[in-house]
């Protein structure tokens, strides 16, 4: 079993930025792939990134060149530093584990999941 806590949330304006944390715990992490993902007010779950163990990332198209992937693998953490950010970028962001180690974009793929953490972004 691996447990999951996301933190770095909050309300930031336009342009801003925000770096999300998410903590794992319970099994080797190493190993694992690390996604971000993001759900906004009346729709689906959506992929935003996803770190393997060797540190392949790849980007949603919509958030690329703005936000970056990254893992410490000493600290079984996973890091989601966001810049520039958009008022479109405003939802819950969720991080998962891919225990396969693939690089995988869809949410079925994942198969642990934290509880979320809210990014707002303000005008």
């Amino acid at each position: 079993q691996v447990q999951l806590a996301e933190s770095g949330g909050g309300l930031v304006q336009a342009g801003g930025s925000l770096r999300l944390s998410c903590a794992a715990s319970g099994r080797t992490f190493s190993g694992y792939s690390m996604g971000w993902f993001r759900q906004a007010p009346g729709k689906e779950r959506e992929f935003v990134a996803t770190i393997t163990r060797s540190g392949s990332t790849v980007y949603a198209d919509s958030v690329k060149g703005r936000f970056t992937i990254s893992r410490d693998n000493a600290k079984n953490t996973v890091y989601l530093q966001m810049n520039s950010l958009k008022l479109e970028d405003t939802a819950v962001y969720y991080c998962a584990v891919d225990v396969t180690g693939l690089v995988r974009r869809q949410t079925w793929a994942y198969d642990y999941w934290g509880q979320g953490t809210q990014v707002t972004v303000s005008s």
